[in-house]
């Protein structure tokens, strides 16, 4: 058996079924199986997440392992999300980790997946330097996030509604495109122009919202396809240009407003969305106009993914920090 600490990680919170395994930190696999069904549907279906959840983990786990090249014995904890996230989902990797760290007789490890979204910043170099913000963003979330340490972070501004992620997902959905659609939008936007000016919201102190760009899209795309049914066809690339400007401009405008407000220069971007190349693009440019080091993860750790669950669970581990094998998941918060 081989020295150092040495972790299986399990992501199961919505539709993509991941492990990981990690030796002191490094990361040795990160395995994901995605479930293609949701797209008939324009959404995730939680009792078909679930169900799939239930037929990936075992050869997902067995993957992570091999690739690895370490045997269950070898492991010294099995690390999972708690929450946030869909019951049923989390209910399949919740329980998969207690009975897999019960038979081995090792510690448990639960992990909140935003925060371990905000860790996945600690995979690889360059790593930020305490204290930074992190922008999160993905399709269930938007946060800006004042991080102290690995144990101590602060949200000061969220969504009141909408997240960003969701944001792209319906503003597709009105435009015909598939699900998810912000990658659909982020291509397209690459071949058009900001041709269409659309409102922004109006939100107290570091907060944001993206129902009200939702719902003047709609009216916006009603009003000239009336007038004209090609509308959308002729001009998509433009409307995908205008629509990601609008969701990113006011990302990055109120992740400004709370820099200056904190004074922090290293801030970092993470999440799905950070995926998104003009959000990665607007935002390093505006680190360098502001004077920020900036940081943004590998793009396999900016999805949902075990590794950086593994990552957040490292650093619990050297804290001691461990549940019992009473633990239920919990679908909403940013604190376990």
């Amino acid at each position: 058996m081989r020295n150092g600490v040495t972790l299986l990680a399990i992501e199961s919170s919505c539709d993509d079924t991941s492990a990981a395994v990690l030796r002191d930190g490094k990361v040795l696999s990160n395995c994901t199986a995605n479930q293609e069904a949701h797209r008939q549907y324009g959404g995730v279906v939680p009792e078909l997440a679930s169900r799939a959840h239930q037929a990936n983990i075992i050869p997902v786990v067995e993957q992570a392992l091999r690739r690895a090249g370490v045997a269950k014995e070898e492991l010294s904890a099995v690390a999972f999300t708690r929450g946030p996230g869909l019951m049923g989902s989390l209910l399949v990797g919740t329980s998969f980790a207690k009975a897999f760290a019960l038979s081995l007789g090792i510690p448990l490890i639960e992990v909140n997946h935003m925060q371990a979204h905000v860790l996945a910043h600690f995979i690889e170099d360059p790593k930020p330097t305490f204290p930074f913000l992190c922008l999160t963003v993905s399709g269930g979330h938007t946060q800006i996030v004042l991080v102290r340490d690995t144990n101590d972070m602060e949200v000061l501004g969220q969504t009141l509604d909408d997240a960003a992620g969701e944001a792209f997902d319906k503003a597709g959905k009105l435009l015909g495109l598939g699900y998810p659609a912000g990658p659909a939008i982020d291509r397209w936007a690459q071949q058009g122009q900001l041709r269409f000016a659309l409102p922004e919201a109006h939100v107290p102190g570091l907060n944001f919202s993206f129902s009200g760009l939702k719902t003047a899209i709609l009216y916006f795309l009603r009003e000239h396809t009336a007038a004209d049914p090609h509308f959308m066809e002729k001009n998509l690339a433009d409307l995908c240009a205008s629509v990601q400007h609008a969701i990113v401009s006011a990302l990055l405008k109120t992740l400004r407003r709370a820099a200056r407000q904190t004074g922090i220069r290293q801030v970092a971007l993470a999440g799905g969305v950070s995926a998104n190349s003009e959000l990665r693009r607007r935002f390093e440019e505006m680190g360098r106009q502001e004077g920020w080091s900036t940081y943004i993860p590998a793009f396999e750790y900016c999805t949902d993914n075990a590794a950086m669950i593994g990552m957040a669970a490292h650093f619990k581990y050297l804290r001691g920090e461990f549940c019992g094998q009473e633990v239920t998941p919990y679908t909403r918060g940013f604190w376990s």
